[in-house]
């Protein structure tokens, strides 16, 4: 068993008062016996402002408060952050905790539903793997959930859950469709798939931006054979609970998903 915490809140456009809301809620989800904290994408500034001039590498003074942070708590926190690419961004999600320090670059941008993610941000092309107590991690960023193989290749790499950090955007049947699209991965990748969203900004009594992705909350853990495992509403809310990788190799044998493709 691996016990995870989905911190579901919606973050500013404050990097250093992001750093203290990473602080805050990693040591509430570790009281709690988690060993992997996740945070949202967009957790070191929200959308809706300027990115560039925020963006850090890596190994900048961010990511290595947020990694002082695992350290002290003793976990492994993945956190969605911004980092250098040229006169862009990278969407990246750092990991990092004991013997992780990491980024995951989104692969796939949010060129969809009126918005362009890809006039301030360039895409990634390397999937990612970690692994925490014997349990096998991929990871994938919010508009990835819509792209099976990204999924069915982190399971061909042994990953026994997906790590989703989003911040989701808002509109007519959006909600439906993201949890009809987290179960969907589930179940034809045969993972857990760890779906951290941003808060609904109006739950959080923040004013809504008008067109940025911003989040509609719904953190959803769903289990290999797309259970709903376990769900939060659109509050800020901190979800914590266990994954059985078993249950993932069980899936895949029953399912035939990943063995019995043809393309």
């Amino acid at each position: 068993m691996l016990r995870v915490g989905l911190c579901q809140l919606t973050s500013t456009e404050d990097p250093a008062r992001n750093l203290e809301l990473v602080r805050e809620w990693a040591g509430g989800a570790a009281a709690r016996g988690a060993r992997v904290v996740v945070f949202p994408e967009a957790m070191m500034a929200r959308f809706g402002v300027r990115l560039a001039p925020l963006a850090e590498p890596v190994d900048g003074p961010w990511a290595s408060a947020v990694a002082e942070i695992a350290r002290e708590a003793g976990v492994v926190v993945v956190a969605g952050m911004f980092t250098p690419a040229g006169s862009r961004v990278r969407n990246t999600l750092l990991v990092t905790g004991p013997g992780e320090h990491r980024g995951y670059d989104k692969i796939h941008l949010y060129d969809a539903f009126g918005f362009r993610e890809s006039d301030t941000v360039a895409p990634g092309t390397d999937p990612l793997t970690v692994d925490v107590d014997g349990v096998r991690l991929g990871l994938a960023t919010c508009y990835d959930v819509r792209f099976p193989a990204l999924f069915q290749a982190l399971a061909d790499s042994g990953a026994d859950a997906v790590v989703l950090p989003a911040s989701w955007g808002a509109g007519p049947g959006k909600i439906e469709q993201w949890d009809l699209l987290v179960r969907a991965r589930a179940l034809d990748s045969g993972t857990w798939v760890l779906a951290c969203g941003q808060a609904d900004p109006a739950a959080s009594g923040v004013p809504v931006h008008p067109k940025a992705p911003t989040g509609v909350g719904h953190s959803t853990v769903a289990d290999p054979f797309g259970h709903v495992h376990a769900r939060l509403e659109a509050a800020p809310e901190l979800l914590v609970t266990d994954i059985d990788p078993a249950v993932a190799a069980h899936a895949r044998e029953a399912t035939g998903a990943l063995a019995n493709r043809r393309l």
